[in-house]
């Protein structure tokens, strides 16, 4: 045998040997190394039989402790008189879509509007203001459910006299066929709506209604409180039953007070005795007519409207005075069930230009007539359209609102001394009031008549409008004589700017009277940079219930 090539052939082999056998070694303490580290893992996850937890102390459940936290409280004293109640509309033969359950202002702000007559306010794609129902609307059809079938909803409410009177909104019992109140005694039960309800009364121009169970006496009441002396920034609570959830509680603040939740159009149209207290405490469907209530345990509110785009709670929720539910409440329960409101026949615009109030003459306070009802109260006293009411019984006026709160809480057949400015002067009337209820007149609607293209007149210049004469249908609708239709209207201009629209009939400028073409000319060329102006227009849809003023100052 050759060794010098055996010699080689040895040393490759141990070389190969030894290489093997470090591999071998290596991937043993590799394996040794993850099994300890498993077991090393598993014994940190733990095992009880390996674990000895002898000194481990078992956890206690603390006695209560009072946290000073008024909120629980009020809830326990308040929750058992806050009811839920169901609603059950039944089908009808012939499905009609309802006029809207909230009254809205007469077409001028006035004080002799009827609800029935009126349409929903700009902010009606916002504010879902009827939200009893699961839905967010409450009763059949008016939510777009289908009204050929039974349709329920669901709302809140709270006990007001042991004998079973409860007080919740008009818009939670309206048009229902059946109606149910659950007692926070009366259990969950799905399959049970609870106990017979009955109508005592309803007040539509504030949402307010009356109804009754026949139940044991006894029942838990709620404490009314003075809404008058709730501040903004005060905490309250909501409790309702949102989403079927009974006695459900929420808090937050008061926000706002006295806020209207009707966005006024251009002639200041808003429902004049809705006022309601703003809270961001969450109220979602189903929470409608429960109580919004103080750190005192008293109810100052009910519940009333949310605004929002989504059906939801957004933070801003509107409640209705607990004074005005008194108020309400008191005549509801009264033989007749009814409310009864003053009235002395006008009407008037809310909201005004600062240029309108200078021509006037009422910049620092007062109401200025729209129109006068014939043969009512003012107009038998003599007040025309133009005049300036400043004082009731030599009390100084400020706006229409306080106008309408003094004239309509005063008894029908008493009489009242109003000082009113006519051409700067002061006069005064004894007015008779009346009953609100029966001075609504139906509005005319003065639309569907398209007048001639007009000609280039003297205002298209100065004021960026064409006019042209009231056609014959048009002028008999709004119960007029004279005046000039605008026929269109240059986007920018002044009377753009004002609120000035195509359809306007013009009959006043700066209380100079136009009776047609002529007259209107004869007043604009008049006019000049830095004047204000004044105009009364009967609007399309203001019927015969009186002109609207729209003003400011040429540029």
């Amino acid at each position: 045998m050759d060794t010098s090539k055996q010699a080689p052939r040895d040393l490759f082999e141990r070389i190969r040997t030894h290489r093997l056998t470090a591999t071998f070694a290596l991937l043993a303490t590799l394996s040794v190394g993850i099994l300890a580290g498993s077991l090393i893992t598993r014994g940190v996850s733990g095992k009880e039989q390996t674990v000895d937890s002898s000194d481990a102390r078992p956890l206690t459940v603390p006695n209560p402790v009072n946290l000073s936290n008024d909120f629980s409280k009020i809830a326990k004293q308040v929750g058992p008189a806050v009811v839920n109640i169901n609603t059950i509309t039944l089908p009808k033969e012939s499905a009609t879509r309802r006029s809207p359950r909230r009254g809205q202002a007469s077409p001028n702000g006035g004080d002799n509007n009827n609800p029935d007559d009126q349409a929903p306010g700009d902010m009606q794609d916002f504010l879902n203001r009827f939200f009893g129902g699961q839905g967010g609307m409450g009763g059949g059809g008016d939510d777009g459910s289908d009204s050929s079938s039974e349709h329920e909803a669901l709302g809140s409410g709270f006990i007001v006299d042991s004998r079973g009177y409860i007080v919740t909104n008009n818009h939670v019992v309206d048009k229902a066929d059946k109606i149910y109140v659950k007692l926070s005694t009366d259990g969950d039960n799905p399959t049970d709506h609870g106990r017979p309800a009955h109508v005592v009364g309803v007040d539509a121009e504030t949402d307010i209604a009356v109804i009754k169970i026949d139940a044991p006496p006894g029942l838990p009441t709620v404490k009314l409180g003075n809404s008058d002396g709730a501040q903004v920034g005060d905490w309250v609570l909501a409790i309702g039953s949102p989403f079927s959830l009974t006695e459900t509680v929420t808090a937050g603040i008061v926000s706002a007070k006295n806020r209207p939740i009707d966005e006024p159009g251009p002639d200041g149209r808003v429902n004049q005795f809705q006022r309601f207290i703003q809270t961001d405490a969450a109220i979602n469907p189903g929470n409608s007519g429960g109580p919004l209530i103080d750190m005192a345990g008293q109810v100052i509110g009910m519940n009333t409207a949310i605004y929002t785009q989504s059906m939801g709670s957004q933070g801003v929720g509107f409640a209705m005075p607990s004074n005005v539910i008194v108020d309400v409440y008191n005549q509801l329960i009264g033989p007749e069930h009814k409310v009864v409101r003053g009235s002395i026949g006008i009407s008037f615009q809310g909201n005004v230009s600062a240029a309108v109030s200078r021509e006037y003459g009422f910049a620092n306070g007062g109401v200025l007539v729209n129109s006068v009802t014939p043969g009512k109260g003012a107009a038998k006293a003599g007040i025309q359209f133009g005049d300036v009411i400043v004082s009731i019984d030599g009390k100084p006026i400020k706006d229409g609102d306080q106008l309408v709160a003094d004239i309509s809480a005063r008894k029908v057949g008493s009489t009242v001394q109003l000082g009113y400015l006519r051409d700067g002067k002061q006069h005064t009337a004894s007015v008779l009031i009346g009953d609100r209820s029966q001075l609504g007149e139906d509005a005319s609607n003065a639309g569907g008549d398209n007048a001639a293209p007009a000609q280039s007149d003297a205002g298209e210049g100065k004021l960026g409008i064409k006019v042209d004469a009231v056609p014959a249908s048009v002028a008999s609708k709004l119960g007029i004589k004279g005046g000039v239709i605008v026929t269109s209207v240059r986007p920018g201009s002044f009377a753009d700017e004002i609120g000035l629209e195509r359809g306007f009939v013009i009959t006043e400028i700066n209380k100079r009277p136009v009776a047609d073409d002529a007259s209107y000319r004869t007043v604009v060329s008049g006019l000049k940079s830095g004047d204000d102006v004044a105009f009364a227009v009967r609007t399309p849809n203001g019927g015969a219930s009186g002109p609207s003023l729209f003003g400011g100052t040429l540029p």
